[in-house]
């Protein structure tokens, strides 16, 4: 069974820097999309960034120059490193693996930046 877990998420200050980290396991994944979404109270989830199984980034405009998403295929991890954290990053974080008709989501880590 698939289960991928989340973590590096809590409450930082605006400016500051969050790492998150999700790790698959239950299979190889070397060759699916990894990526990371977000959902604030009241709002849709949205695409914060995802890497292709060849290094391939794309981020939202939002958070372009700020956050950096990449992936270790050995260890079936995908990192967002978060820095320049504004409120507005405010969400639930999920990860998620796609490719080979799959679709795996984890169970989601919360980001909260306030001062």
């Amino acid at each position: 069974q698939v289960q991928l877990v989340e973590s590096g998420g809590g409450l930082v200050q605006p400016g500051g820097s969050l790492r998150l980290s999700c790790e698959a396991s239950g299979g190889i994944f070397s060759g699916y999309v990894m990526g990371w979404y977000r959902q604030a109270p009241g709002k849709q989830r949205e695409l914060v960034a995802t890497i292709t199984g060849g290094g391939v980034t794309n981020y939202r405009d939002s958070v372009k120059g700020r956050f950096t998403i990449s992936r270790d295929n050995a260890k079936n991890t995908v990192y967002l490193q978060m820095n320049s954290l504004q409120p507005e990053d405010t969400a639930v974080y999920y990860c998620n693996f796609r490719g080979r008709g799959d679709n795996y989501w984890g169970q989601g880590t919360q980001v909260t930046v306030s001062s």
